[in-house]
Parts: C-alpha cells; structure tokens; sequence
C-alpha cells in the first residue's frame, strides 16, 4: 500500500488510503493520517472524491502537500471510524 509522509505543525504524519469501501465505491475513498507510535499513535480519518483518475493508490500520489493539509484540517479522530477499526 503506497505510504506518504507530511509534516503538518511540526509533527510527521503518515497517510495511507483507508482500503475502506463505502457505497460511492470509485466517488468516494478515504485517508487515515497516522503519526506516533503505541500509546501515543495518533489516528485521523477522513473522506474525498477523487479529481480524475479513480484509484484509491493513484489519486494519493497526485495529492500534492498543500492538498493533504487541506484534507487533514477536515480530518476527523479515528476514535468512531470504521476504517481506523471501530465496530459498533
């Protein structure tokens, strides 16, 4: 799975597609931020509709730095988010 890595406020951030399929399947894909490890891993989530191409992997790499800053800001904890593992 391609992995960027962004420094937003002083902090490195991994992003990953969340692999996580919902209903708009090709309209609608997710980013899960990571940054920190065991305890303190830190996990945000949030969702996009892709500009052109319609791979998850694809449409991440033509992210540029600004755009995943952006969608970070929109980000939400991973806490209630299915594709950071929560069940209800």
């Amino acid at each position: 799975m391609p992995t960027r890595r962004i420094d937003i406020d002083g902090r490195e951030w991994q992003v990953y597609p969340s692999g996580f399929l919902t209903q708009y399947v090709g309209d609608e894909f997710g980013l899960i931020f990571v940054t920190g490890a065991g305890d303190g891993r830190e996990v945000r989530v949030t969702r996009y509709s892709p500009m052109g191409v319609r791979s998850r992997e694809q449409s991440l790499a033509e992210f540029d730095d600004a755009q995943l800053v952006e969608l970070f800001r929109a980000s939400q904890p991973g806490a209630r988010s299915p594709e950071a593992g929560y069940r209800s």
